[in-house]
């Protein structure tokens, strides 16, 4: 099934980078299609936010995006996510590229309210 992801990143390197802790105050988003297996990085412009104040549509806003994978989001991010007809999906710490692998294998838990974060380092 084709599907285009969005994976926070701590850097702009692509697969090498980095899984950012949280979506929100991510420094940058990697973007990537399974099908064509390509990647886009885009820099978060909505990175400062006050905590619950986080604006994930907002801040990939004109970028096709079916699912998310992270490490922690939020409750409301993820209900806007949501609403918008985006699923996430909870990953570990690691590279970008361990997220996919990890993706492809079935091996992440999508998120729902009951196991969101409340706090930022939810991990």
């Amino acid at each position: 099934m084709e599907t285009h992801l969005c994976i926070p990143a701590m850097g702009p390197e692509g697969l090498r980078a980095q899984v950012s802790e949280h979506f929100g105050s991510a420094p940058y988003f990697t973007l990537y299609h399974t099908a064509s297996q390509e990647t886009q990085v885009v820099k978060n412009m909505h990175l400062h936010h006050s905590h619950g104040a986080c604006q994930p549509l907002r801040a990939i806003a004109g970028f096709k995006v079916d699912a998310v994978v992270c490490g922690g989001m939020g409750a409301r991010a993820l209900m806007l996510l949501n609403q918008g007809g985006i699923k996430v999906y909870q990953g570990r710490a690691g590279t970008v590229k361990d997220l996919l692998e990890a993706y492809h294998k079935g091996d992440l838990v999508e998120l729902t309210p009951l196991n969101a974060c409340g706090r930022h380092g939810c991990q």
